[in-house]
């Protein structure tokens, strides 16, 4: 049944590849390596799966499996909440060897029967790692008994981290949540302006920085999948008039099915950049009306474009002549891959090449459209070829996660994190605003003048 699953997940029939496969081949799916049990191998489907599904706040999520699985895969996204802290706690089976000899299903049942009586949570998600995978352990059928006996929802995530990448454990998240949760539930009241926005995680408190907006315009988000989600927005999600996806290649799937079963249109956009967030808004108002909503949302929307756009540059000019020509060297994937290279042209800035490794092919056309068939594309850069690329100055800044940081510091390079660790929102107008004075502070630091000066008895010959 995994197997079925995994290759149900890669069947999209909104990808561009795979409407241009012949019928045997789209039959399938899209590869995906598998991971050896055990190894460590980065991002596992596992992991992506939790960072998925971990956002959703007032849920308790328990990892079956030993406990350097929990130890391992949370607290390095720096995701936002306004409510409850519960998804903060971790909390795991700690399988030991006993537990492989005889299986793990007791032991399951009893934690998430402590959960249950001692936390009180929405709901409780329980992920299948490696170990129990491989044992045999039937936990959808002890979750099934456990949500019986303790009146709560009990969903087994069945994505072991050897069964492919963090993209794949992504999608696999969003298919438990089609399956599982969404249209479980009744929001208690409906509006002609209801949206749902998909892949956001509120990394920084992003979707804050966006809320204000369509607060501004009347439009309500009904869930936000998963960044600051309560557990039964994440349920009453049917009821969207029109969803946005953020992150395509983990979430189009999610989007296009929640088309086929609730008839809910979809679009992929961004929040990264003035004229994307514009452009954003300009379409969730279009799809809206397409629903039935006023007309004069549209109106409404242009005007609030027009104000914040004018207020958001008034705020930027200062520093795109500080800016303008600089050469930027984006190493990141998905959505960012593209997005953010529109933001940087917006301020002048050279994109001197920008990573794929977990973009979709719409990504990079979008990038070839932004930069030009010439455009450097390059999936994984071993750190050798990164260290001569910025110490030959092929870059003047470095916008990337935090793994390629202390190469960037070998070379005397200003760095800029732009990955899920990082504590700036650079969402919406607002966000625009802070991402291009982060870019200006961290270029114009005088730490960089000071450490790329001769020490003093080099310049005298003399050496202390």
């Amino acid at each position: 049944m995994l197997k079925q699953w995994i290759a149900e997940a890669f069947n999209e029939p909104d990808c561009d590849t795979n409407r241009a496969k012949s019928t045997k081949d789209r039959k399938q799916g899209c590869s995906s390596r598998a991971l050896t049990p055990g190894a460590a191998a980065g991002g596992c489907a596992f992991d992506g799966a939790k960072i998925a599904l971990q956002p959703i706040t007032d849920a308790a999520h328990l990892v079956h499996g030993p406990i350097a699985c929990e130890g391992n895969s949370w607290n390095t996204r720096n995701v936002a909440s306004s409510g409850s802290q519960l998804f903060r706690t971790s909390f795991t089976t700690d399988m030991s060897e006993q537990d492989i000899i005889h299986g793990g299903e007791k032991r399951l049942f009893r934690a998430i029967r402590e959960v249950a009586e001692h936390y009180r949570p929405a709901a409780i998600f329980v992920y299948i790692t490696c170990v129990p995978s491989m044992i045999g352990d039937d936990v959808d059928a002890v979750c099934k008994a456990a949500a019986e006996r303790f009146d709560v929802p009990v969903i087994p995530v069945n994505a072991p981290g050897f069964v492919g990448s963090k993209n794949l454990g992504n999608k696999l998240a969003g298919q438990v949540l089609l399956d599982r949760v969404v249209g479980t539930r009744e929001p208690s009241r409906r509006t002609p302006f209801d949206i749902n926005i998909i892949g956001e995680y509120n990394v920084a408190g992003e979707m804050w920085m966006v809320l204000p907006l369509l607060d501004r315009l009347g439009i309500r988000v009904l869930a936000s999948i998963t960044g600051d989600a309560r557990y039964h927005e994440v349920a009453c999600a049917h009821r969207a008039r029109v969803n946005m996806v953020v992150c395509s290649q983990a979430m189009v799937s999610f989007a296009r099915s929640m088309r086929e079963k609730y008839g809910i249109p979809y679009f992929e956009g961004s929040f990264y950049g003035i004229s994307d967030t514009s452009a954003a808004l300009h379409e969730i108002a279009r799809l809206l009306v397409e629903q039935g909503a006023p007309a004069d949302v549209i109106q409404r929307t242009e005007a609030l474009i027009k104000a914040e756009e004018d207020a958001a540059w008034r705020q930027i000019m200062p520093y795109q002549e500080r800016l303008s020509g600089k050469r930027v060297l984006l190493y990141t994937g998905g959505v960012k891959s593209w997005s953010v290279v529109s933001a940087l042209q917006e301020i002048g800035m050279t994109v001197v090449g920008t990573s794929v490794r977990k973009s979709t092919d719409a990504d990079k056309s979008r990038i070839k459209t932004l930069m030009g068939e010439d455009a450097t594309l390059f999936g994984q850069i071993p750190a050798k070829e990164l260290y001569r690329m910025l110490a030959d100055g092929e870059a003047d800044i470095l916008i990337s996660g935090g793994r390629t940081q202390f190469t960037a510091l070998k070379t005397k390079t200003p760095w800029l994190d732009i990955n899920q660790e990082r504590h700036h929102a650079y969402a919406g107008y607002d966000g625009m605003v802070a991402f291009v004075r982060q870019i200006d502070a961290t270029l114009h630091h005088p730490v960089w003048r000071q450490v790329r000066s001769p020490a003093p008895w080099e310049n005298s010959g003399d050496r202390q």
